[in-house]
């Protein structure tokens, strides 16, 4: 079967937006919930790097889980984006950094922050399946960085959504990068043949 990834998006982008408040509230609260379980998919690292995101629209923000994760040893990170059709540089990032307002309305740090490599690099999606194939924004972005990033180190990839936006299939191409974890309001989830 084939599947347009167009009219997937919008698909996607519908039933997210079609959410309650109450649901994507009770969903930042309750991935955060899962803080230990997402430190231990790098266990043998003792004090990891979490590349988080900064949130946009009604995607699950990751504020809750970030400081659960900094009270259980990690440092956090975020993406910067370098230009079109380049992997993303990952800076360190403390909550209450200044930050520097970006496209679709993104913050990002400073070009002063420290670049690193993240342990564990949390990514948005629409959709993603068990398999880990994730479907996002089509810019390419977290593709090209994971290419890059699992070049150069051992890294976990770990989409976070809605448990409605896991799916049976999403189409993938041959440059597509796979997602390793999947981690929802009820849990994580190791993607099948990771």
């Amino acid at each position: 079967m084939i599947i347009d990834k167009a009219a997937l998006r919008k698909e996607m982008h519908e039933l997210r937006e079609g959410l309650s408040d109450s649901v994507k509230a009770h969903a930042a609260g309750a991935v955060a919930a899962h803080a230990e379980a997402l430190l231990r998919v790098r266990s043998d690292v003792d004090a990891p790097i979490v590349s988080a995101y900064w949130a946009i629209g009604p995607e699950i923000d990751p504020v809750s889980l970030e400081a659960a994760l900094v009270a259980r040893g990690a440092s956090l990170a975020l993406p910067v984006m370098v230009g079109k059709g380049k992997p993303l540089v990952f800076r360190r990032y403390a909550h209450g950094d200044h930050l520097a307002a970006r496209t679709w309305g993104i913050h990002e740090p400073l070009a002063t922050a420290e670049a690193v490599l993240p342990d564990i690099l949390l990514v948005p999606l629409l959709a993603a399946d068990l398999h880990g194939r994730r479907l996002g924004y089509g810019g390419g972005f977290y593709d090209r960085s994971l290419k890059e990033l699992r070049n150069a180190k051992s890294i976990a990839a770990v989409g976070i959504c809605y448990d409605e936006q896991i799916i049976d299939e999403v189409p993938a191409l041959h440059y597509d990068e796979p997602l390793d974890w999947l981690l929802t309001p009820t849990g994580l989830t190791r993607c099948v043949g990771r």
